[in-house]
């Protein structure tokens, strides 16, 4: 399918009309069937969940896509060992998107594809799973959450902390009282990452379609120091780390303080270790205000790793009773006069600045999804709510970007009266690609 194809296939048969076709009701009339998934992305945390979902009860993994044939080949035989029957490899995921068994896809591959790939599953009737940041910018996830409305597909956002036990049972306690009136959230991320250096513009390697690659994305010539990790930190393809791993901590914030869209945004930092091709902040502090009066502060530190509370990510609230940090493996809760008053740690602890996340969290969250499919279990991340907090992330961005504080409109999240600011708000497409609700 040709890039034109992609947005007439879309525009033609409109989200609402493929979409009817339902899953939800042909599971609950087969309680025993299993829920058919597709695999987007396959380079480290795409292999992740794979992995996971071919181990999930009542799922399973019929197609592995990606556009390095090496990768492919690799999670292939990853996957087909964990499962016991082998995926079929798919160089373009859209093949997949053609055959009526398959229910879901899961999107890993980079942010600049996650909201085009997620329109286009939910356009052939799928189901979907996708990684975060669920958009490159503010509008994408104004549209895959439109997109989910219109078709009445269930998507789910794969902060995987939302399905840990430990992180529930605290949240539910904070919102119960635990430590009074809870009202900041510092959440914070430190790891030591070395210098991507100058790339130079290079031939494309033979396993790599690199066209498919850029997808939505404006074309540019392949440079040595992009794929497959540091596509992280351009903005042509990438999000920074405070939507990369923020949004992961910033969400928990959101979820422990019970708030949705900020009034005002401010953020300071910069690129401080190194002198290289990085274009988004290596050290940042960006602080959200909401109308109750409640506060979250993201820090972010990509290249010092020193720890905050002895812990590489967390989120620490305040509350005027105590305080409780958390994080996935477990939690502390603190009075005012910092005594420990309790402390509960997870069942399988995991590593925090795994770049795959490999963590039980994640078996947990994939769970959660399939019997949202195969029953109508509500989801703990749908994405109207995950959306919320990769807009908080972004608007980070776009006042790092700006130098200045944003004024948010509390009811949609939009920049007021700052034109410049709102220039950030969508991205150009390459011609053709456009993403079509």
């Amino acid at each position: 399918m040709k890039r034109r194809e992609f947005v007439k296939t879309v525009s033609a048969v409109g989200l609402g009309i493929v979409g009817r076709r339902s899953p939800l009701l042909r599971f609950r009339g087969s309680p025993n069937e299993k829920v058919v998934v597709a695999i987007m992305g396959l380079n480290g945390r795409g292999t992740v969940l794979g992995k996971t979902f071919a181990k999930t009860p009542n799922a399973t993994v019929a197609y592995v896509c990606d556009v390095d044939s090496q990768v492919l080949a690799k999670a292939v035989t990853a996957i087909g060992d964990a499962q016991g029957t082998a995926a079929k490899p798919l160089g373009d995921f859209r093949r997949a998107l053609e055959d009526k068994s398959v229910d879901a896809l899961v999107v890993a591959a980079p942010d600049h594809w996650h909201t085009p790939a997620a329109i286009l599953a939910m356009s052939a009737g799928k189901h979907v799973y996708v990684e975060k940041p669920c958009g490159h910018n503010p509008r994408e996830g104004e549209l895959v959450v439109n997109a989910q409305k219109k078709t009445g597909r269930v998507v789910q956002m794969g902060t995987q902390q939302r399905s840990e036990p430990t992180s529930i049972e605290v949240i539910q306690a904070i919102r119960g009282g635990l430590i009074g009136r809870a009202y900041q959230a510092r959440a914070w991320y430190a790891n030591t990452r070395g210098t991507i250096g100058h790339g130079k513009t290079a031939p494309v390697p033979a396993n790599l379609d690199y066209e498919l690659w850029q997808g939505p994305a404006p074309r540019t010539a392949y440079r040595d120091n992009v794929i497959h990790y540091n596509w992280h930190w351009f903005k042509r393809w990438g999000t920074g780390e405070i939507c990369n791993n923020g949004t992961h901590e910033i969400d928990v914030a959101r979820w422990a303080l019970g708030v949705d869209y900020p009034i005002r945004a401010t953020s300071a930092g910069g690129r401080y270790q190194f002198n290289d091709d990085w274009e988004f902040t290596d050290t940042q502090e960006a602080t959200f205000e909401f109308s109750g009066g409640e506060t979250i502060i993201w820090q972010g530190q990509s290249c010092n790793g020193l720890p905050t509370f002895g812990r590489g990510r967390g989120t620490a609230i305040l509350g005027t009773q105590g305080s409780v940090v958390l994080d996935r493996d477990g939690y502390v809760v603190y009075d005012l006069k910092n005594q420990v008053v309790k402390q509960v740690a997870a069942a399988k602890p995991g590593d925090g600045l795994n770049l795959a996340a490999d963590d039980a969290a994640t078996g947990m969250h994939i769970a959660n999804f399939v019997e949202a499919i195969r029953s109508g279990q509500p989801l703990h991340q749908p994405i109207d709510q995950g959306a919320k907090s990769v807009l908080l992330c972004h608007l980070g961005n776009i006042a790092q970007w700006t130098g200045r504080a944003l004024r948010i409109d509390a009811g949609n999240g939009h920049i007021l009266g700052d034109g410049e600011a709102m220039g950030f708000w969508q991205r150009e497409y390459a011609p053709g690609w456009t993403p079509v609700v």
